[in-house]
């Protein structure tokens, strides 16, 4: 057996041609010191520790670190029952960096602490004696040390630190048509695309959205990705929608689908979205996909894919059942609220139909230059009045004008806020839907194969086959617990981002203030501006016909 020892060895350091003592045991007994140079790693001295050592570091290091905090090693200080002054001394041996210890600074405390409880001063310079494995301090069993662990506040991986006013400031996207260009066979429609953040604008076809989409999904497979609207109208399904207000409508969903992702916290920055938002280039497609193929899925790149198990409630599945239900009542009732919405704006519209139609009548029917006959010439007004009539035509048109605006604030203001809101609702939908039916049902059927593999391998052993199909299905089971494992880890990473994406709906449920605040606004802006024209319009009737002439006082 050998031990080696040096004062203030620190991990990953090279200490080629330092002075260090090698302790050999002999078969008899005996004692052999040898100093000597040698180069050592942090290899060479963990060899010399106990496994207490080992369980104790394990127990309380940082878990996405190899690091241990500088305040859990103060915690564990105080369970040693020494004075201050004594644990003052050991402190002063003990390097920290930047708030954390090393393993082997660590091990070194662990062994003066033990060398303290024995009632001997903790010094380096006794650990140069140990001849035998370094001493082990009384400190109780390890797995009773992690409740001391303390994870830094930047540990807080779990919760998405974000308020709505946040997310809508991350950008703002405009999507507009550009006139119609004709491709080789067929025209196409393509759209600008202008970022607030990146101040660029660049020019997209719908296929490049599909492409985005399409990446985006294959990048973000545990994240809300919201749907994009179909390419072209449903053909055999009745509809009163003609082409025009279908890209009109298309457009719009668009416009909702960016602005969602570009908003995102965790797309926000990945180079996918800001690649579609800034690349200028002939070939975005490729670009995207080649983006993509760079960078890999999520769990590939996320630092704590690996460990989400360890940030998960005990209680998640119960969380996520009682949050899907509410969402999935909230998500019913915004739908109803946007079929409202709609219905008003709509009526607006119509509104404006008929009161042009209202004022165009009433000029028809002043500007027709039939004489009256002689029964009703000598004492009707009607001559008079119908000249009146062809005038009043022109308040009607700008009583249509304001309540064509009504419409277009009522759907511009509040029916798009609402579809937006609606947009985000369905793709948490669709992403519980891609979790239950994707993760959890290949991990399932990845258990069954297992199983199955597992039998096999029972009735091999019980009836004799060839060695080397043996082996083969050994080969086999190897690899399908490797790809079970993969998948428990990947099944947990999207229940972690279940958890985040979860908490995003609730951050964006304040937008239902931001949607009753423009309706309300719309409301009395309409309200007000027709309530001016027809004030305006009332003494104009007594004006033109003398007296009230239909025009009631109050009561």
């Amino acid at each position: 057996m050998c031990l080696v020892w040096r004062r203030g060895v620190k991990a990953g350091e090279n200490y080629s041609g330092e002075t260090f003592f090698f302790f050999f045991f002999s078969e008899c007994g005996c004692v052999c010191v040898v100093e000597s140079r040698w180069e050592l790693t942090s290899e060479n001295f963990l060899g010399s520790v106990p496994a207490y050592y080992r369980e104790v570091y394990e127990a309380i290091r940082c878990r996405t670190d190899e690091r241990v905090q500088v305040e859990v090693f103060q915690r564990l200080l105080q369970r040693t029952d020494l004075s201050k002054a004594v644990l003052g001394q050991i402190a002063e041996h003990v390097d920290s960096t930047d708030g954390f210890l090393s393993k082997l600074s660590l091990y070194k405390a662990l062994a003066l602490i033990a060398l303290a409880q024995q009632g001997k001063e903790p010094s380096p310079k006794l650990l140069e004696n140990c001849i035998q494995e370094f001493p082990k301090p009384q400190l109780g069993e390890p797995r009773d040390l992690s409740a001391l662990r303390m994870q830094p506040a930047q540990e807080d991986v779990l919760t998405v630190s974000q308020t709505l006013d946040k997310l809508l400031a991350q950008d703002t996207v405009q999507v507009e048509l550009i006139p119609e260009k004709k491709g080789l066979f067929l025209k196409h429609v393509e759209y600008q695309v202008t970022s607030q953040r990146y101040k660029i604008s660049v020019y997209r076809r719908y296929s490049d959205f599909d492409v985005f989409h399409e990446v985006l999904i294959q990048r973000f497979a545990y994240r809300m990705v919201p749907a994009l609207p179909p390419k072209r109208m449903l053909k055999g399904v009745l509809t009163n929608v003609s082409e025009r207000e279908f890209i009109e409508g298309r457009r719009r969903a668009l416009g909702r689908f960016i602005n969602l992702v570009a908003r995102h916290p965790f797309f926000s920055e990945d180079e996918l979205v800001k690649t579609f938002l800034t690349f200028s280039g002939s070939d975005v497609q490729t670009k995207l996909r080649d983006t993509y193929k760079k960078t890999g899925d999520e769990f590939m790149t996320n630092r704590i894919a690996t460990l989400a198990k360890e940030y998960l409630p005990a209680d998640i599945q119960a969380q996520f059942s009682a949050s899907r239900e509410l969402i999935r009542n909230i998500h019913n009732s915004f739908q109803k609220l946007r079929d409202r919405a709609e219905k008003m704006a709509e009526r607006s519209k119509e509104n404006a139909t008929d009161l042009l139609m209202f004022g165009k009548e009433l000029s028809t029917l002043g500007s027709d230059a039939s004489s009256l006959p002689s029964l009703a010439s000598s004492q009707s007004t009607w001559g008079t009045l119908r000249q009146s009539l062809k005038s009043l035509s022109v308040e009607f048109a700008v009583l249509s004008d304001k309540a064509a605006q009504q419409g277009r604030r009522e759907e511009d203001d509040v029916v798009e806020k609402l579809n937006l809101f609606l947009d985000l609702l369905q793709s948490y939908r669709d992403l519980c839907e891609r979790h239950e039916k994707g993760v959890l049902h290949e991990h399932q059927r990845a258990l069954h194969k297992y199983s199955v593999m597992k039998r096999q391998m029972m009735s091999a052993t019980v009836q004799p086959k060839e060695q080397a199909s043996v082996e083969q299905l050994e080969s086999r089971i190897v690899q399908q617990e490797n790809a079970i494992q993969t998948m428990e880890l990947r099944n947990y990473f999207s229940l972690f981002c279940l958890h985040q994406e979860t908490q995003l709906i609730f951050i964006y449920l304040p937008i239902t203030s931001h949607i009753l605040g423009a309706f309300v606004n719309s409301q009395v802006q309409g309200h007000r501006e027709m309530g001016e024209v027809w004030n305006e319009l009332q003494p104009k009737l007594g004006c033109l016909f003398g007296g009230n002439n239909g025009l009631r006082r109050p009561i």
